[in-house]
């Protein structure tokens, strides 16, 4: 149906930035149904957390955690989404995953990982 392909994710020091990508392919019926596409994140041994969501219309969500640290946006045309992290802190170190909501499912990517070192 829809396939999420994230990239952008690696080790970084304490204060640095990444910006993270993902791109949905696949059968664009399914594309077209999708409203929202965001990133949560799951750190070992800890539940998987929404860090930022948009909608197609563009309303945003954060967490407050990653507030005033994180952008996130989209480019509809290209089906994706982006999120630049800056001033990353090591409790940001996780996988992050891309996700797409729409009125018929939900999808997951991979999983990328963003490691910041103190």
């Amino acid at each position: 149906q829809v396939q999420l392909v994230e990239s952008g994710g690696g080790l970084v020091q304490a204060g640095g930035s990444l910006r993270l990508s993902c791109a949905a392919s696949g059968s664009p019926f399914f594309i077209g149904k999708i409203n929202s596409m965001g990133w949560y994140r799951q750190a070992p041994g800890k539940q998987r957390e929404l860090v930022a969501r948009i909608t197609s219309s563009g309303i945003i969500n954060y967490a407050d955690s990653v507030k005033g640290r994180c952008t996130i946006s989209r480019d509809n045309a290209k089906n994706a989404v982006y999120l630049q992290m800056d001033s990353l802190k090591p409790e940001d170190t996780a996988v992050y995953y891309c996700n797409a909501l729409g009125s018929l499912s939900c999808y997951w990517g991979q999983g990328t990982q963003v490691t910041v070192s103190s």
